[in-house]
């Protein structure tokens, strides 16, 4: 299967040519061919950003709250899934480096705040976002690593990802370890197996967190996020983490 896959990828590659350096403008005309095409009643999709892609023939459509997928100009077809482009270093997801963006802006724009932040030791070298639910095995063995990437310059700072969703059980302990008067000390005794009262304040981000998660794709946790908007899925011990971030 992947062999038919990177085949069809190479003859497509060599049959269209060279790409595009810079994708080419989208004219008003183009977003409202789309957008009248693509708002289809019911669907409760809504057309957002639209861009040309790399590949010559497509559009980049990006609906809000929805996926980003690749349209033909008249909007008649659209394929829902990454288009990769082929470089002298292999292949290269360009919907993914996409995503990067859209998640390096979202997270810029939260007040950390709404965050439980372990800051870094010294000179600060970079910071992650880390989408955390306090039932998940590989979270609670994350957080024993938070000490050595302190030490390290990395500033880890967590959002909350209920997996059962809003109402579960990981979502009472989230809301209980966010509404703490201190944080970081009852998000680390829950994660040690330490049961506190439950404490459901109002004004916690919990809810408003897990659906951040979603808009930026995560789909399980731990899901770490880089400053670039990177994607990092899954437990990663520190010393694998730094060579990740590039920085060890």
């Amino acid at each position: 299967m992947i062999a038919r896959l990177i085949a069809l990828i190479l003859t497509v590659t060599a049959l269209l040519g060279p790409v595009a350096a810079r994708a080419e403008g989208v004219s008003d005309a183009d977003r409202e061919r789309l957008r009248e095409a693509l708002e289809v009643p019911g669907s409760g999709l809504t057309v957002g950003e639209v861009r040309a892609s790399e590949m010559p023939g497509l559009y980049e459509v990006q609906f809000k709250e929805g996926p980003l997928v690749y349209s033909t100009p008249d909007g008649s077809f659209f394929i829902v899934g990454d288009l990769f482009t082929v470089g002298p270093k292999g292949f290269v997801n360009l919907a993914e480096k996409r995503r990067d963006g859209e998640r390096a802006k979202q997270l810029a724009a939260l007040d950390t705040d709404e965050l439980i932040v372990f800051p870094a030791q010294g000179e600060p070298r970079a910071h992650i976002t880390v989408f955390t639910d306090i039932t998940c095995f590989y979270c609670q063995k994350l957080h024993r690593e938070v000490p050595a990437l302190n030490e390290r310059g990395i500033e880890v700072r967590y959002a909350a990802y209920p997996r059962a969703g809003v109402g579960s059980e990981g979502y009472r302990k989230l809301a209980t370890a966010w509404c703490a008067e201190n944080k970081q000390d009852a998000l680390t005794r829950m994660k040690q197996g330490e049961d506190l009262p439950q404490n459901l304040c109002e004004d916690q981000p919990v809810a408003d967190h897990y659906e951040l998660g979603q808009a930026l794709g995560v789909r399980g946790t731990p899901a770490i996020i880089s400053e670039s908007g990177q994607m990092i899925p899954g437990y990663q011990s520190a010393d694998e983490l730094m060579v990740t971030l590039g920085l060890d």
